[in-house]
């Protein structure tokens, strides 16, 4: 596995190959089995999943993006028994209901499209940024209990006192909201310092991840699961 730096150590750095080298060492944390779908959502063109038919909407929120949001089949098949209740009634439209509102309201509006993401049956707002990361990287990082337990582990935030008060294995909408702000800030930070556009508040996400202390791991969590 790469050795990256502490979040500590890695945040305030301007060294590029230090941020490569986390970023990097995101894929190691990837099964072999899922490394496909992780690929395939790095190149996901969300114009594609605006066209699709409602029914390819809701398959695709089944096969794809709940796959690679519950990597652990528990969690996988108590999420989906809830996302497949769309199935009953006019269930089908009201999903794709929620797709419109999706591709319809201010990108910069944090906390709206973490309500909006979060009215699917069976996310909450840890699994909400992640259809919103996927769909929208330039804008929105997956926030979950790795990410804020390492950005708690960065002293000098301004948002740390919020950051302090959230609960990791139930994170809120407004611990979510600072999340995604502070990703959005070290993006853009990170894009000037580098004069590249590629960072975004996902791959910042990618890294946070990553930059995770040994004994965080007790070997049943090597694997990525946004949790």
């Amino acid at each position: 596995m790469t050795k990256v730096l502490s979040i500590r150590d890695l945040w305030d750095s301007h060294d590029i190959q230090r941020w490569t080298g986390a970023l990097d060492a995101y894929w190691a944390y990837v099964r072999p089995e899922n490394e496909r779908l992780e690929r395939e959502f790095e190149r996901l063109d969300a114009q594609s999943v605006q066209e699709l038919s409602p029914n390819g909407w809701y398959a695709f929120l089944l096969e794809k993006y709940f796959r690679w949001k519950y990597t652990a089949p528990n969690r996988y098949e108590s999420t989906t028994a809830q996302l497949r209740k769309y199935c009953l009634g006019d269930g089908i439209a009201e999903l794709d209901g929620i797709r419109s509102n999706l591709f319809r309201f201010d990108k910069n509006d944090i906390a709206s499209g973490l309500r909006i993401a979060a009215g699917i049956k069976g996310l909450g707002i840890a699994g909400a940024s992640g259809l919103l990361a996927v769909l929208f990287p330039s804008f929105f990082g997956t926030v979950d209990q790795f990410a804020l337990k390492a950005l708690r582990k960065i002293d000098d935030l301004p948002d740390r006192p919020v950051l302090l008060r959230g609960n990791p294995q139930a994170i809120g909408i407004r611990v979510g909201t600072a999340m995604i702000q502070v990703m959005r800030r070290k993006a853009a930070e990170n894009a000037r310092v580098f004069n590249t556009d590629s960072w975004t508040p996902r791959t910042i996400d990618m890294v946070l991840w990553a930059c995770r202390d040994p004994e965080e791991d007790a070997g049943k969590r090597r694997f990525r699961t946004h949790d």
